[in-house]
């Protein structure tokens, strides 16, 4: 009955959803990809607001409902039929009656299983795709047949392009830049090798006068310009990526680069994507627990490698989740990474036994290893663990919580609504059901 109910109510809103693009044409971006995806919205949603009225997808509305929430602007009723009824005539109203609407919508799309492409955004007429990036071990591989027919499914997505659509590629993921080969719209690539369109350099981390890690720098190349660019607050290729995939948005668009730029330096990164936050006992805390992938984890580890510090580096890893008959392979080869970037590896979760084991398969000492069984249990450990200047990566798959292990440790608590993922409603009440 329930999912009866869901399909009903994601018929409407998509019905509705396609009369409200038709009665306001807005110019529309769409997203995918393994990794990167939310990144990416919001570095792309920073640039455009500054010359727009533009609305993007909250949180991760990525989804068959999620879609139709941001395009009618409305909120998630989860299970709730009235709130459901109130967003089905707000719908409405925003078809029939007059209001100003955004000129540019950024729509993050998400694939978990075969057809949802077609579910979620083939409907849509798009003005530009960006695909990020695949990865060796994609998120949510367990249920398709096999990497190809994930890579086919996300490649959906670019027949949603109108004819003069712009279809923006990450040129460093091979998979990705194949796509560029299949299609007769405009292709920008972007990415560290020096045959993209838009090339980035120079990669490293930058530091305050106490030696703490500030942010990234990097170079950018664009038709023969050098330009420098600052973001502040984050780490990590992730973000990297994600302005380099902005910046191949506003080339093609033919917007001004050195105002694109400028609105990167400090926008709003939400919780959970490699932020650097402070935490008890003068330690400083990498916090990357929104979600993870083999490809995310490696890339978060090598980060954690790259900062410097005078303390330990201690990483937290929970299970990646979704990886079908790939999860142990995927979660030892994490593990042989954490081995080469971190001090002290701590692993959460049924799963990440085969972090550990990869661990120690490349050397690492087994007495620098600790076990939890969950991110409950960790959170307390850490308690008395932490020491002066200590130096934590927390990661793992929305599903393990990790957010709970950050709590922990963090150093303004009280603002923990807005500096931790995960702080609404409805996520707080499944935390009070699953209480030890």
């Amino acid at each position: 009955m329930k999912n009866i109910f869901k399909k009903i109510i994601a018929y409407i809103l998509r019905v509705e959803s396609q009369l409200v693009l038709f009665k306001y044409k807005p110019k529309i971006i769409t997203i995918t990809g393994s990794v990167g995806k939310t990144s990416t919205k919001d570095a792309v949603y920073a640039v455009i607001s500054k010359i727009a009225h533009v609305r993007k997808s909250e949180k991760s509305y990525n989804s068959e409902i999620g879609l139709p929430l941001t395009i009618l602007g409305i909120s998630n009723g989860w299970n709730n039929p009235l709130v459901w009824l109130c967003n089905i005539f707000k719908g409405l109203w925003l078809f029939i009656g007059p209001h100003e609407y955004p000129k540019w919508l950024v729509l993050e799309v998400g694939v978990g299983k075969p057809g949802d492409m077609r579910r979620t955004a083939l409907w849509l007429k798009t003005d530009v795709v960006i695909i990020t990036a695949i990865g060796e071990t994609p998120a949510h591989i367990e249920f398709f047949n096999s990497r190809k027919h994930l890579i086919e499914e996300k490649n959906s997505l670019v027949k949603t392009l109108k004819k003069d659509g712009l279809l923006i590629l990450n040129a460093d993921d091979p998979d990705v830049l194949e796509m560029k080969a299949k299609t007769k719209n405009i292709v920008i690539t972007y990415g560290f090798k020096e045959d993209a369109d838009i090339v980035g350099s120079s990669e490293t981390i930058s530091y305050n006068n106490n030696c703490e890690p500030e942010g990234v720098i990097f170079r950018v190349d664009e038709q023969g310009k050098s330009l420098p660019v600052i973001i502040e607050g984050v780490f990590g290729r992730n973000h990297v990526y994600a302005a380099l995939a902005t910046l191949a948005l506003s080339s093609g668009l033919k917007f001004n680069i050195l105002n694109a730029i400028n609105s990167l330096k400090n926008y709003d990164v939400p919780p959970g994507r490699v932020r650097l936050l402070r935490g008890i006992k003068d330690c400083l805390i990498i916090d990357d627990t929104y979600n993870s992938s083999p490809f995310a984890c490696k890339s978060a580890l090598e980060t954690l490698g790259q900062v410097k510090c005078t303390g330990r580096k201690i990483a937290i890893l929970g299970d990646m989740l979704q990886l079908g008959r790939h999860t142990v392979e995927a979660h030892k080869s994490v593990g042989k990474i954490a081995k080469e970037n971190c001090n002290i590896l701590m692993v959460v979760g049924p799963r990440a036994q085969a972090i550990k084991s990869g661990a120690i398969e490349a050397g690492m000492n087994s007495e620098a290893i600790f076990e939890f069984l969950d991110s409950y249990q960790t959170a307390k450990f850490l308690e008395t663990f932490v020491q002066k200047n200590d130096l934590f990566l927390i990661k793992g798959s929305q599903g393990m919580r990790m957010e709970r292990v950050v709590e922990g440790v963090i150093l303004d608590k009280e603002n923990k609504d807005k500096l931790l993922v995960r702080q609404d409603d409805e996520w707080l009440k499944r935390d009070d059901k699953s209480m030890p």
